[in-house]
């Protein structure tokens, strides 16, 4: 659930979905659906567990996507070339120190 809209995730490999040719994941907006790429699939050289690292980054990269959507930000952002809310290095930047934002909150006994 993102802000009371209800989203499904799906793994997909790269050859079932073209989309995913140039990146991890993407967001199908107006489908409330994230597709996010089979890297345990995709990197068959690479030990399993950098795979599902990658997955629950690109995975959370996308949630943060859908919360700017679903705030209605992507909108008015959209509407400026590489607007904020659209910005991937500034999502990127969530997805990655989201887990350690919680951490920290947690132990700061301040969520």
């Amino acid at each position: 659930m993102v802000l009371g809209q209800k989203y499904t995730i799906d793994i997909r490999s790269e050859k079932d979905d073209p989309e995913l040719k140039s990146r991890y994941g993407y967001i199908f907006y107006s489908a409330r659906q994230i597709v996010i790429q089979n890297l345990i699939e995709a990197w068959v050289k690479d030990p399993v567990k950098y795979s599902i690292a990658k997955m629950r980054e690109a995975c959370r990269h996308e949630i943060v996507h859908a919360f700017l959507y679903e705030s209605g930000l992507h909108d008015s952002s959209a509407r400026l070339s590489d607007g904020w809310a659209t910005n991937e290095e500034m999502v990127d930047w969530f997805a990655i120190q989201s887990p350690k934002i919680y951490k920290a909150m947690k132990e700061a006994k301040c969520l």
